[in-house]
């Protein structure tokens, strides 16, 4: 087989790997849903339980790069701390052993009926849950037809002086194999596809058992990149989760690849395997030589994250301690987006639940009036972590607003509630909406206050102090929205739907200024864009506000 030919294969092989793993992953979080985020959210209370969960996620998902990944965000949005964080990072690392051990099951001769079924499922049946389990087969199946194509592409490698020559220097020198698993990680950005090429390699007999550990830890070490990619950006405690990553299959690489250049690591993969067989009835012990490469890679893959997050999980501290000191920052006030009175205990009390809900609702308020505080000092003060406060408190508007509406319909839904339950029900379904747009557009006023400081925008001095009354305006008005929520406050409604107007009138008057300053030359152009903006985003929060404050004052719907 020629080189072109060699190449076609490999790259045609390996691109259905990487889509059938990418099919595959989507289609089970698909299925799986917000749920794998609650699952994340609630599983970390202890970095044990953080490490099961990440496992378990990554073992639902076949990616413990999503799973990273969706760990970097959440940390970044405040819903996890750092050293929740690591737990669910050292799990993950478990987790995608999965893969690995699917690949060592051979089940290429099944590739084209399970593609067939994962086709036929996705095509011909309308049910969406059952079409996304279709598209995991499909995945499943392209999974193994791709492995089948590259195995037929790199076994001519077997013959090749210069692959061999290479394969001959890793034996030498082990680093080597670390390097070239790691810079093959990240090209491909899929451990589990370079594992699994890894696992074909070996199978077609072109790399060895002991060639191919060290390329194993450096798979292990190349998949951190995705992480650390996602955290460009983020908050410093959301690159610190990024960092923590790459740090634990770092430091597991320097343990383990000195036991493998001594063979001692080597070794004990296999007793623990033959120990582990001996255990199982009927199985006997001494079955490490009739595993076959691919599955004997697996095994050592699997025992590798397994043993390297025994060991360092009791260190959880010293990691974060590490990472904290290589990623400097100031640490950032994590905003506690949990809900404080939803107790499922009461789903059987509708009238119980309903209170519970509407103090749940005044929380939710509060997180949302705070991110409009914080915008406004990011905008005049320009200080980092007012910024990151928004993005915390706006995703928590975001969390609280769906556990709440989850919370409201599972106590409610079925129930013979009276005229007044209902009433309440509606209410609390229905200010949540605009309490989760406060939220949303205290980010747009940080976003313009970016584009603000990027674009080297001239602020005068005029339209600064109108901004300020805007914004002062705005706050006191939502402000006054919650409290006439809070306490059915009739007449401090009626006032709020006054302040309306006064708002409207501002807009309209700062517009006017604003064009003045512009025909005076005393504003710079380019600052248009970013004062109309903000005016219009603080507009809308008034025009919530006075929503808010309506329901205070409604009439009973009985909905």
């Amino acid at each position: 087989m020629d080189i072109q030919s060699i190449l076609f294969h490999f790259l045609g092989g390996l691109g259905l790997f990487l889509f059938g793993i990418k099919s595959m992953s989507e289609g089970l979080q698909a299925v799986a849903g917000d749920r794998l985020r609650v699952i994340l959210e609630k599983g970390t209370k202890t970095p044990l339980r953080g490490v099961l969960t990440g496992l378990i996620v990554t073992g639902l998902i076949q990616s413990s790069s999503g799973t990273t990944v969706l760990t970097v965000g959440l940390v970044n949005a405040g819903l996890l701390t750092l050293r929740q964080a690591i737990g669910i990072i050292m799990g993950a690392n478990i987790g995608t052993t999965v893969t690995a051990y699917l690949i060592g099951f051979k089940l290429e001769d099944y590739a084209l009926p399970i593609i067939a079924l994962g086709v036929f499922i996705l095509f011909f049946i309308k049910n969406k849950k059952l079409s996304y389990v279709g598209q995991v087969l499909l995945g499943f199946g392209l999974l193994f037809y791709g492995m089948s194509i590259m195995g037929d592409g790199l076994a001519p490698l077997k013959d090749s002086e210069y692959f061999i020559s290479l394969m001959s220097s890793v034996d030498d020198n082990p680093l080597l194999g670390v390097l070239i698993g790691t810079v093959f990680t990240i090209v491909v950005q899929s451990s589990s596809a370079t594992i699994g090429v890894l696992q074909e390699l070996a199978n077609q007999g072109v790399v060895t058992y002991q060639q191919a550990v060290p390329i194993l830890f450096g798979d292990n070490i190349g998949t951190t990149i995705t992480a650390i990619l996602a955290g460009i950006g983020a908050s410093v405690a959301a690159r610190r989760a990024a960092g923590t990553h790459f740090l634990f299959n770092i430091i597991g690489t320097c343990i383990f690849l000195p036991l493998t250049m001594f063979g001692i690591f080597p070794l004990m993969v296999e007793n623990v395997t033959n120990f582990i067989a001996f255990l199982i009835p009927g199985a006997g012990g001494g079955v490490w030589e009739t595993l076959g490469i691919k599955m004997q890679i697996a095994q050592t893959h699997g025992i590798f994250n397994l043993t390297n997050t025994l060991i360092q999980l009791p260190f959880v501290g010293a990691l974060a301690a590490i990472v904290t000191k290589f990623i400097p920052g100031d640490e950032e006030i994590v905003v506690d987006s949990a809900p404080k009175y939803l107790d499922r205990r009461f789903f059987s009390n509708p009238s119980i639940a309903l209170a519970n809900a509407s103090r749940e609702v005044m929380h939710m308020g509060k997180v949302a009036g705070q991110a409009v505080d914080n915008a406004k000092d990011y905008y005049f003060n320009r200080q980092s972590h007012n910024k990151q406060l928004v993005v915390q408190m706006e995703s928590a508007t975001d969390h609280l607003e769906n556990q709440i509406t989850d919370y409201v319909l599972k106590a409610t839904s079925g129930k013979n509630l009276t005229n007044q339950q209902s009433d309440q029900r509606y209410r609390v379904l229905q200010v949540i909406g605009d309490m989760e747009r406060v939220g949303d557009h205290s980010i747009n006023l940080t976003e313009l206050t970016d584009y603000a400081l990027e674009s080297k925008v001239k602020f005068s001095e005029d339209a600064q102090k109108d901004l300020l009354e805007m914004f002062e305006m705005v706050q006191h008005i939502y402000q006054s929205s919650l409290d006439a929520l809070k306490n059915d406050d009739v007449a401090l409604a009626k006032e709020v739907l006054e302040y309306d107007d006064l708002i409207d009138d501002l807009e309209a008057k700062l517009r006017d200024g604003h064009i003045n300053r512009l025909n005076e030359g005393t504003c710079d152009g380019n600052y248009g864009a970013v004062f109309l903006n903000v005016i219009s985003n603080l507009e809308r929060i008034g025009d919530h506000s006075v929503n808010i404050a309506k329901y205070a004052m409604s009439e009973p719907k009985h909905k």
